[in-house]
């Protein structure tokens, strides 16, 4: 996605961390640094395998994370965080203290 095709700045913003998911892997990844596939997948319970593959595609795409694949056997794949990504986890962690007021 480009974000030129939207209104405004805030509306960009809320499409990257918008979603049950996205903002999920993004403060997972933020606290645990680079992690595989298998790992995000048991970290976000109950995503699917598509969701999962869906959002980091979305976010790889959009400069959030990067993926690294290891030429080996089984194929290793790591995420992590893009300089990109890092700047997000300051407005996550406000509303992670937000949300901790009212849960």
């Amino acid at each position: 996605m480009e974000s030129n095709t939207y209104q405004c700045p805030f509306e960009y913003a809320l499409s990257i961390i918008g979603g049950k998911w996205r903002g999920l892997a993004i403060f997972y990844l933020g606290r645990n640094g680079v992690m595989r596939y298998s790992e995000l997948r048991r970290t976000l319970e109950g995503i699917t395998q598509k969701m999962l593959t869906q959002t980091l595609r979305f976010l790889e795409a959009e400069g959030i994370i990067t993926r690294t694949v290891y030429p080996v056997v089984p194929p290793k794949v790591e995420y992590q965080l893009t300089d990109k990504g890092v700047k997000l986890l300051p407005i996550l962690d406000a509303l992670q203290g937000w949300g901790e007021g009212y849960v």
